[in-house]
C-alpha cells in the first residue's frame, strides 16, 4: 500500500490523449529512490514517479512513496505480493513503466495491468529517458504505439494492403 501520495494540484490538467498524433500525450513511471534517476527494482522502489509527456513537453504529475520497499536480496518476503500489488494499482493511467529491475511474474503483472515496462540496461537520468521516449513519439516504433494507445479501446490493428 502506498505510504504517501504526493501530486500536482492544478485547476485543469489537460485531458489525456493516448494516441500517436501530434501533441499526443502519455502517462510514464520510473522506479526511483531518488527522484532524479531510474535507479531502484521496481518492487524495492521506494517512489514511483508519474511524469505526464507530450512530444514537446514533460509535467510531473505525481509521486507515489512507499514505506515497503524490499531488500532487493532476491528472497521473497512474505509480503511480495503485496507489494507489487500496491505498486501496480499506483501505475494505474500509465502507459510505460522504466526500471532499473524487474522480476518476471511482477512484469507479466505489469503488462496485464496494460503498461509497457522497460528495463534500462544502465541507471539514466529521468529527464534523459524522457527527451528519448519524446524523440521516439514522433514515429513511434512497433511497441511504442502499443503503449500509446493502450486503453483507448480501437482497434488499431496493422493491415497489409491488398496487392491488385
Amino acid at each position: 500500500m502506498p505510504a504517501r501520495t504526493l501530486r500536482l494540484v492544478e485547476d485543469e490538467l489537460p485531458a489525456l490523449d493516448r494516441g500517436p498524433v501530434k501533441g499526443g500525450r502519455m502517462k510514464i513511471a520510473f522506479t526511483t529512490n531518488d527522484m532524479k534517476s531510474v535507479n531502484a527494482h521496481f518492487a524495492g522502489a521506494r517512489t514511483i514517479a508519474v511524469w505526464e509527456v507530450g512530444q514537446e513537453d514533460a509535467t510531473f504529475v505525481q509521486a507515489i512513496q512507499f514505506d515497503n520497499a524490499s531488500a532487493e536480496s532476491a528472497k521473497h518476503d512474505e509480503d511480495g505480493d503485496s507489494r507489487v500489488a500496491a505498486r501496480i494499482a499506483a501505475l494505474e493511467g500509465c502507459s510505460l513503466l522504466f526500471v532499473k529491475a524487474i522480476g518476471g511474474p511482477a512484469a507479466a503483472k505489469v503488462v496485464r495491468a496494460n503498461v509497457h515496462p522497460v528495463k534500462l540496461p544502465t541507471e539514466e537520468t529521468i529527464a534523459d529517458v524522457i527527451t528519448r521516449v519524446q524523440g521516439m513519439m514522433q514515429t513511434p516504433p512497433p511497441w511504442l504505439r502499443k503503449a500509446m494507445l493502450a486503453g483507448r479501446g480501437d482497434d488499431l490493428d496493422f493491415l497489409e494492403d491488398d496487392e491488385v
